[in-house]
């Protein structure tokens, strides 16, 4: 490979570090997501800086073509994140419906309470 894919590589890694960075200062990432994407945007850069490791790993792991780890470990990457996000999802659902149901409660509360007002207030105006 030339040294414009080794560029390419390592810019691209750059950026999604920068990225990171400011999508959590701004607070639209949480650390625990942004720990995740940095250390993607680390194994780019090694292996743009360092091409042969995923040749080397290849060969320990017995493929045939290097690219295909490449492509099998980024599918893994992806239905992990897919699985963090679902149970988040799945995690939020069941606390949205648990505070509609509190509210629903105090809404019911409130509401008994308002009726116990005006009966009392009406009570107290028939003594005087």
């Amino acid at each position: 490979m030339n040294n414009q894919v080794y560029a390419l590589g390592v810019a691209g890694a750059l950026l999604v570090v920068a990225l990171v960075v400011e999508l959590v200062r701004r607070r639209y990432l949480r650390g625990k997501y942004a720990i995740l994407w940095l250390a993607l945007a680390l194994a780019v850069t090694v292996l743009a800086v360092f091409p042969d490791v995923l040749g080397w790993l290849a060969i320990k792991l017995g493929v045939q073509v290097p690219s295909n780890l490449l492509f099998f470990g980024a599918i893994i990457m992806l239905l992990l994140l897919v699985m963090q996000l679902s149970y988040e999802s799945s995690r939020l659902e069941e606390e949205t419906r648990t505070l509609a149901e509190e509210i629903g409660l105090l809404r019911l509360e409130v509401d008994q309470l308002r009726q116990q007002v005006p009966a009392a207030s009406q009570a107290s105006k028939a003594r005087r």
